[in-house]
């Protein structure tokens, strides 16, 4: 076979590397269901990994990202560094992360902490959770809590910086209000 052949037998088409290309983009960055809630969340509670009991009325004043996961989660993994550096860059100004996870117990949920480096805090699922939330139906699915305790978004799908800025950052003290 001529080298020409073998180069003409061997080109994608524009509409192959098109279709390449959006593969590429959805496993590197799949989209997100992003809804407006704005209601308020019944009380619940977890017992976190280190065995403290965080309520919600403890995190009242704060905004907080409601995080359910799990460790086999391909997008979990890779939007916890994310949420992470967003945590490091305005934990001081009033936001929190709880990350829930949705079938694994505490032990094994503090290790897989612990061994990445995160340090907000992390739980695993319960009812109360559940009757606050509603049913979770894939992970990874966050819920931005304001400072008044009410569900303001949820984001059914991987989050990223942006996202977080534009969802979050605006609920902030010392936020521009529109």
């Amino acid at each position: 076979m001529d080298r020409q052949a073998l180069v003409k037998k061997w080109t994608p088409s524009p509409l192959t590397l098109i279709l390449l290309g959006l593969i590429v983009y959805l496993w590197f960055r799949p989209p997100a269901d992003v809804s407006d809630e704005d209601r308020a969340a019944p009380p619940w509670q977890v017992t976190l990994t280190d065995g403290r009991v965080l309520t919600s009325e403890a995190l009242r004043g704060k905004v907080v990202l409601v995080n359910f996961w799990a460790t086999w989660c391909p997008y979990c993994r890779k939007e916890k560094p994310v949420i992470d550096d967003f945590w490091q860059d305005h934990r001081a100004r009033g936001f929190e992360v709880v990350s829930i996870s949705v079938d694994d117990p505490p032990d094994k949920i503090a290790a897989w902490m612990a061994d990445k480096g995160y340090a907000f805090m992390a739980a695993p699922t319960n009812a109360s959770v559940a009757a606050a939330f509603g049913h979770v139906a894939s992970v990874p699915t966050s819920f931005v809590v304001d400072a008044e305790g009410r569900i303001r978004h949820k984001i059914a799908g991987q989050v990223h910086y942006p996202r977080l800025e534009k969802l979050v950052a605006p609920l902030l003290p010392g936020a521009a209000q529109p």
